[in-house]
């Protein structure tokens, strides 16, 4: 197995929209395809952290609507699976009418599958003379299996063994020394794949400011003399600007890292704008990027693939922080160590409560503690075993904060889930998720 490209394939891509409600769009797709007629009923299933996620951000191409169930109602009526996470990207204003048709004729439901802890998503669709069933497990586009009548008309996507996707298993196992050397195996064409995901997330970016959410109000900051023109400033800005756009439902897409638009923006962005600002050469600073991405999909091994805690800052911000002293120190393990230990030590508990518009926010915390703990680290500063729920090493930490996360936050996602679905009821979000 040859664990780089596995990676590259499976955990990072462009996704057009938050991954989660555009997931439910891409299971329902699958599922209307199967049909083969035209969709009039639909029950969506989703695990807890999709729940959450899906709940109050906006769906691209659906007029600044909100929740799972429309990209889902959309995907259906789309039944164009293969365009996978980007399938959104073309939508007239006759399906996005048929899509709301469905949702509002009470014959599109959306249920949560209180007591499935991994990722999940069904999509039960049923038509005139048959019906249909697709299910994504694992991983946002991991087909478990799709159904018409009752029989399996296709079943898994070769990634699976013995319950879990192989190349995750095999991650769990291997050294951090071992996972980071990869990236300086990576040919011309994961640069030119690495490229890509750079020029898509500046590309969102350059929407954000327009937005006039989190990143406005840093330019401001720094208009009004609160906030220096540094480097931190610049990478929180572009950071925060590239996620204001996608919460907001710009219809455009970014290169994930982990399944994630956010942490890829997060990945992405911080370790290549740091480079280029410390005058890093570009193949090194593509290296990084593997790196970045290599890592961040590491530590969602032991945390979660839809964590109770922040993705952007327990993950992406671990990877970027790790990315930025290898840019400079390669795969020196102790000043490794400090960078991972800094940013757990720094942000371990951030809690996510979904995406929305509040997750700039959060992207910026992840990115200043990234930037601040990296450069520390080649300095030869961090947090030690002596600080908390640090380890003797990045591993130990970063299974540590998995314990924390899988062990010590169980009542974390069941209080935000009453919270949100009471915020729905109540009429306080509008457009959100239905209620389980």
């Amino acid at each position: 197995m040859n664990l780089l490209n596995e990676i590259l394939k499976h955990e990072v891509y462009p996704a057009l929209g938050c991954t989660e409600p555009v997931s439910c769009a891409y299971a329902a797709a699958l599922a209307g395809a199967a049909l083969g007629e035209e969709v009039e009923e639909l029950l969506l299933s989703v695990d807890p952290g999709t729940y959450k996620n899906g709940a109050a951000v906006t769906v691209p191409q659906t007029d600044g609507r909100k929740g799972n169930l429309i990209a889902a109602a959309l995907g259906a009526v789309l039944a164009h699976p293969e365009r996978k996470l980007e399938l959104l990207r073309e939508v007239t204003a006759e399906q996005l009418d048929r899509a709301g048709a469905l949702c509002g004729s009470g014959r599109c439901r959306a249920t949560c599958l209180d007591d499935v802890r991994e990722f999940r998503i069904e999509a039960r669709v049923r038509g005139r003379e048959h019906n249909a069933l697709a299910v994504l497990a694992g991983g946002h586009t991991h087909i478990e299996r799709i159904e018409r009548d009752g029989r399996i008309v296709s079943e898994g996507d070769g990634t699976r063994a013995g319950g879990g996707l192989a190349y995750r298993e095999a991650l769990r196992e291997i050294t951090l020394r071992e996972l980071l050397s990869l990236a300086a195996g990576i040919n011309a064409d994961h640069k030119a794949f690495l490229r890509r995901g750079v020029e898509m997330n500046q590309a969102m970016a350059e929407q954000g400011l327009a937005v006039r959410r989190t990143a406005h109000q840093l330019l401001r900051m720094r208009e009004n003399g609160y906030l220096a023109d540094d480097v931190f400033y610049r990478v929180k800005l572009q950071v925060a600007s590239a996620v204001d756009a996608r919460m907001a439902g710009i219809n455009q897409p970014v290169m994930t890292s982990g399944g994630s638009g956010n942490q890829g923006v997060v990945a992405t962005l911080a370790t290549y704008l740091v480079g280029r600002e410390m005058d890093v050469d570009e193949d090194r600073i593509l290296e990084s990027l593997a790196v970045a991405h290599l890592l961040n999909a590491y530590v969602k091994c032991f945390v979660g693939e839809l964590s109770a805690g922040c993705g952007c800052a327990m993950a992406a911000g671990i990877a970027a922080a790790a990315a930025i002293v290898y840019q400079q120190a390669g795969v020196d393990l102790p000043k490794i160590d400090l960078a991972v230990n800094s940013v757990i030590g720094d942000l371990g508990g951030m809690i996510c409560d979904g995406a929305k518009p509040g997750c700039a926010m959060k992207t910026v915390t992840a990115v200043d503690a990234a930037v601040r703990s990296g450069l520390m680290a080649l300095d030869d500063y961090g947090l030690t075993v002596d600080d908390g729920l640090l380890g003797q090493t990045a591993e130990q930490s970063i299974r540590n904060l998995g314990r924390v996360t899988l062990e010590g936050m169980l009542q974390v996602d069941p209080t935000l889930l009453k919270i949100l679905q009471e915020k729905v009821v109540s009429g306080a979000v509008q457009g959100g998720s239905v209620p389980c």
